[in-house]
């Protein structure tokens, strides 16, 4: 049996990820939030929980274990809130300099949790999970000395060290990846003499290059002001620090796309939703206009439905439902614009045709046609049973459009939580904040396999790649 501590465990995404690999057994979760340890405990009896304040509690309170996983607050390294950060200043170690937020430096300081456990308990390995924004911790001359203290002290304590940057849509190695593009930096540390993890194994998807088939992508870094390929850092993405590539010379090492799961596969196509111009006769609230400038942007690039930002920083911008979602923040701040084609649900010499075609004939047996969301046939993805969100009505302009914002339980799906998991609090905000602050289990899985067999030495089968014809 392999023990596993979960410090600020939050909703439980690495706990729940960590017990799908056999032989795992989560023996202790802590946190401060109330909510989360409900949470944890109404998903995880069998665990034992402890809500406090982690800053305050004594290491010894809590057995050793095999494995430490520690999520310590992420939200003040961030942008997420639409404010560029200090990340990490103070005067005497003690406060802040005038202007600075000491809670946002407070939460920042949860990170010099792990070392004192660590010191404690000398855990055989340490997964720390964060933002990648982490990694400039530290005065804004100084951006990241903070953090490289931190790994100093680490290392004192007689750990190795290895970052990884992982997006959770490829963490794909023991099954699905999640639906939502979401970039975050773990900090894997093994004692000095033990088994180094093998990081290529479980961190690198297979890929299919157009030249070379089949092949286990690397992730190509770029040089930009804060990007060395020699230390690198950062998220995902053609504008961003990293691209997977072939790792083959022969075709200059392409760039190559993993596949990934679309939105579409988590959006409860069921759920009915009000168009545009009704939401004032309706009493709900009238969208912003930086919503609508928004919303008529996607109606203009997409020709099926897409995800809106409604909230959050300037240059954040409309989705197509084919790809993965962006990361889900704190905030209830994504909405789902459905541009609209008209379906024949029976009868017919068609199945479905544009909206600025006439129906065809409405037969006897009543109202057969429906406004409805296209359903895309994707390559890893199965086809949404039901072709989609049916929508009465006829649609001549962006006003007319339906739109809702996603609930819970979509955001709970894109996480790749499990449908049954139970989040305890009763309001719909509470249950959002707890999601945008969890870990996807599916990245805590990968990676807690990792950790597993660089533990016993045992090897344990990859799941993923066999659908591409290869050996695991």
């Amino acid at each position: 049996m392999i023990t596993l501590t979960d410090l600020f465990c939050g909703a439980g995404g690495s706990s729940t990820g960590a017990i799908q690999i056999p032989g795992v057994e989560v023996v202790m979760a802590a946190n401060h939030s109330r909510h989360a340890i409900d949470t944890h405990q109404a998903n995880h009896p069998e665990t034992r929980h402890d809500c406090a304040d982690i800053s305050q509690v004594v290491p010894t309170r809590y057995p050793k274990t095999d494995i430490l996983w520690a999520s310590p607050e992420c939200t003040n390294h961030s942008n997420a809130k639409g404010v560029k950060r200090e990340h990490g200043e103070w005067d005497d170690g003690l406060f802040a300099p005038d202007g600075t937020n000491e809670a946002a430096i407070r939460s920042r300081a949860t990170m010099w949790d792990v070392p004192r456990f660590a010191e404690a308990h000398q855990y055989p390995i340490i997964i720390v999970e964060n933002v990648v924004e982490s990694r400039w911790w530290g005065p804004k001359n100084n951006r990241g000395a903070v953090y490289e203290a931190w790994l100093y002290s680490m290392k004192a304590w007689g750990y190795e060290h290895r970052s990884v940057y992982l997006n959770s849509m490829h963490a794909q190695a023991m099954g699905r990846g999640a639906a939502q593009n979401r970039d975050r930096k773990y900090d894997v540390f093994w004692l000095t003499g033990t088994r180094a993890p093998d990081f290529d194994k479980w961190t690198r998807p297979y890929v299919i290059c157009p030249q070379h088939g089949v092949v286990r992508a690397m992730q190509g870094w770029k040089t930009t002001k804060l990007c060395n390929p020699l230390k690198p850092w950062g998220k995902y993405g053609a504008r961003n620090q990293y691209e997977w590539r072939c790792p083959r010379v022969e075709c200059r090492n392409l760039v190559i796309e993993p596949t990934v799961r679309a939105a579409a596969e988590i959006v409860d196509w069921g759920l009915p939703a009000v168009a545009i111009k009704e939401r004032a006769t309706l009493g709900m609230r009238v969208l912003e206009a930086a919503t609508m400038r928004r919303i008529r942007a996607g109606f203009e690039q997409f020709s099926t439905p897409y995800l809106v930002p409604v909230e959050g920083r300037e240059g954040k911008q409309p989705l197509p439902i084919d790809g993965p979602m962006r990361t889900c923040s704190t905030r209830n701040e994504t909405g789902l614009a459905v541009p609209p084609y008209m379906v024949e649900l029976r009868g017919g010499s068609s199945s479905h045709r544009a909206i600025t075609e006439p129906t065809a004939t409405v037969c006897a047996g009543g109202n057969h046609l429906f406004l409805a969301a296209p359903d895309m046939a994707l390559p890893t993805v199965a086809t949404v049973e039901g072709a989609a969100a049916l929508y009465g009505g006829r649609v001549e302009s962006v006003d007319d459009m339906r739109f809702r914002m996603l609930e819970p339980h979509e955001y709970q799906a894109a996480m790749e939580f499990p449908a049954e998991y139970v989040l305890t609090p009763r309001d719909k905000r509470t249950k959002v904040q707890m999601l945008g602050n969890a870990v996807t289990p599916n990245a805590a899985r990968d990676l807690v396999a990792m950790a597993v067999e660089a533990l016993t030495g045992q090897d344990i089968e990859r799941s993923a790649g066999l659908e591409l014809g290869v050996a695991a």
